[in-house]
């Protein structure tokens, strides 16, 4: 990680990488497609049956890109995190021309390009751009039908084909569009000129016109870019996590945060029905890509930490995600012999399993409690008892502990409740007994839902405490570490970050002797060639431990999945899986927000310990969102400075103090 020069949010190129999975994506909480790709795609709108369920691909005017002409002096391509706005820039003797691409972050129906053309001689020759589309109103994934245009805009609307299950719905899209010339000219007077392009997308035509029509407007006013720059700014200033320390590292910071922020709802959008986050978000998805755009515990267990942090409003997106999926969770459940809600390993629209492998959906059962694990940190971070009372959050609680109960069986012989024949996350074993994850996970949703229970006032089932009490999680005595389940052997090949999870997130308790003893166990047996998220937890593991080095190292392997020049992660250091991959740059970013921070959600507090290698020297996060305080910490080797700077008034925030280990009170006010 070498030091450099240059702004570390602005991501500049002079080619594109050869690879097109790897060119920058342009996405909101609605709409998302990577920069010159002929298809976009929309929020929870699914093609196909059961395992075939795909983001449906729809036909993208936003394609579109200027050709170089032979006479180009200078081609530049430009990723700005700050504006969130991909832009491609000419230069040719006389003149200068830049498309622009961005998908309006509060707009959340609108997509826009723009193209400026600017003379730079006192010619007076016409400038003609000649410009390349591989646009084609037709679709795989729906039935189109062509509508009379509006406003200067062509349309078209209609359904996905094959609904995710039988009998289901079959979700609309309509599009209007400017249309696409093939070329554009300066006139002979003209010094500058510039020309929009709007692609508005939504789930009935009186949306689709509204979005259109107001981006149209701003456009005529000469203000529809500045109008997503300044939402898109006040976000960044909100979530803001700056370092001083080496150059790449603060490009990736900048890189996962963009990407990431870019998944979620704008703010003071309550009536917004958020679909999820997919690993590869939504830019990604079609058939036989990125999953196929279906939802994992890769959101709840890997994005949703760093989210919840910084933008509690997004994060209550996610749960209402879930909570609007419980009933094919229900149904997932009943149709495996069990009570309750079992959530499914990949999740599309309806919350029905719709992974392709039966293995995984049969066996990879932790992401139920993975899910729970996420109400639980929403809970503690902002006591929103609305959520659970009003808002359907209980009925999950509740129905996530029936199917944990019912997925246990007593063991007479060790006097214990075990889980038997799960995946972990560990996927290079199935079948297993007593995965040490899934145990403590399936401990950890009990005890959150008896909890939960107190708190509303309801009774607590006597067998949900009786089991988190008595359920196994396999731990060896003599070496002091817990096995990743019955019968594992020290040394066998691992795929992923697993056991290492119990320390953080799950906090299951345990001496500093036997964390340690768990990262060396599995360290060295962990596949090199595993997901990028791995790493990130090992590191948090070490900084916990104040093993600077030892942090350190394990960070770096990060960057070996992290191409250039936009910055895009892949899921594997070899190019395969996932590409923007938002589940590396979840757990990378959980390095830096709780693992350099210290920072720990607790029932009765937040728990800060900062620790970072020695080549940082600064830390500074704006917006820490706690009990509706917004917080501002600023970490030095020798100082850590706190402030509250707002509070929320609707609910009114909960008064807070500094407690230091001395037992030193210090109460925060705002300012």
């Amino acid at each position: 990680m070498a030091d450099g020069e240059g702004d570390p949010g602005v991501f500049v190129a002079t080619a594109l990488p050869r690879d097109p999975r790897l060119l920058p994506t342009v996405t909101n909480a609605f709409l998302g497609t990577r920069v010159f790709r002929d298809i976009l795609h929309v929020a929870g709108v699914y093609s196909g049956a059961a395992g075939d369920t795909h983001r449906a691909d729809v036909p993208s005017p936003l394609g579109l890109r200027m050709a170089a002409p032979a006479a180009c002096t200078a081609e530049s391509f430009v990723l700005n995190t700050w504006t969130g706005t991909f832009s491609h820039t000419i230069q040719s003797p006389g003149y200068m021309a830049t498309h622009q691409l961005y998908a309006h972050h509060s707009l959340v129906h609108l997509m826009a390009s723009s193209i400026t053309i600017w003379r730079l001689d006192g010619s007076t020759q016409p400038v003609t751009i000649e410009l390349q589309s591989l646009f084609v109103p037709q679709s795989q994934d729906l039935d189109l039908t062509r509508g009379p245009d509006f406003q200067g805009a062509h349309y078209i609307y209609g359904r996905t084909l094959i609904p995710e299950v039988q009998g289901g719905p079959r979700p609309s899209v309509h599009m209007l569009w400017t249309p696409i010339p093939q070329s554009l000219t300066l006139g002979g007077e003209e010094r500058e000129r510039r020309w929009e392009f709007l692609t508005a997308v939504a789930g009935s035509e009186e949306e689709a016109k509204r979005s259109y029509g107001a981006g149209l407007s701003l456009a005529a006013a000469g203000s529809l870019h500045r109008s997503h720059i300044r939402a898109w700014a006040a976000l960044r200033r909100d979530c803001s996590v700056e370092l001083d320390g080496p150059l790449a590292l603060r490009q990736a910071l900048h890189g996962c945060l963009c990407y990431l922020l870019s998944a979620i709802p704008p703010r003071d959008s309550p009536a917004f029905l958020f679909h999820g986050i997919s690993p590869g978000g939504l830019s990604n998805g079609t058939r036989g890509e990125d999953y196929w755009g279906h939802v994992f515990w890769d959101q709840d267990t890997w994005m949703f930490p760093n989210i919840l942090l910084l933008h509690p409003e997004a994060a209550r997106a996610i749960l209402q995600y879930r909570i609007r999926t419980l009933e094919g969770a229900r149904r997932n459940a009943q149709e495996q012999g069990y009570e309750g809600a079992k959530f499914p390993w990949e999740s599309a629209a309806t919350g029905r399993e719709v992974c392709p492998e039966e293995i995984y959906g049969a066996q990879e059962i932790h992401v139920t409690g993975d899910v729970l694990v996420a109400f639980e940190q929403y809970y503690c971070t902002t006591q929103d008892q609305k959520l659970f009372q009003e808002d359907g959050g209980w009925e999950l609680v509740e129905a996530v502990a029936q199917y944990w109960c019912s997925r246990m069986v007593w063991s007479e012989e060790e006097q214990l409740y075990h889980i038997r024949g799960v995946m972990p996350p560990d996927e290079y074993h199935s079948q297993v007994d007593n995965s040490a994850y899934t145990n403590t996970v399936a401990r950890r949703s009990l005890n959150f839902a008896a909890d939960m229970a107190r708190e509303l006032l309801l009774p607590v089932p006597e067998e949900w405490e009786d089991r988190a009490r008595k359920i196994k999680v396999p731990f060896d005595e003599e070496r002091k570490y817990h096995p990743e389940y019955d019968g594992y052997s020290p040394g066998e090949p691992v795929k992923q970050a697993d056991v290492v999870l119990l320390g953080f997130p799950l906090m299951h308790p345990m001496s500093a002797e036997v964390r340690r003893n768990d990262l060396e166990m599995y360290e060295p047996v962990t596949d090199p060639a595993g997901p990028a998220m791995t790493w990130s937890m090992f590191a948090v593991g070490w900084l916990e431990l104040k093993e600077l080095q030892r942090a350190q190292s394990q960070l770096e392997k990060c960057f070996s999945n992290i191409t250039e020049p936009f910055k895009v992660w892949v899921e594997n250091s070899d190019g395969s899986g996932a590409v923007n991959f938002l589940t590396g740059m979840g757990g990378f970013l959980q390095v830096v927000l709780f693992g350099f921070t210290g920072f720990r959600i607790t029932r009765s507090s937040l728990l800060f310990d900062p620790a970072f290698p020695d080549d940082i020297t600064k830390l500074k996060i704006s917006g820490v969102s706690y009990l509706g305080n917004k917080l501002e910490f600023t970490i030095t080797r020798e100082e850590i400075r706190m402030a509250v700077t707002g509070t929320s008034q609707d609910p009114p925030a909960s008064p807070l103090e500094a407690v230091l280990e001395s037992g030193q009170c210090f109460p925060l006010w705002e300012g």
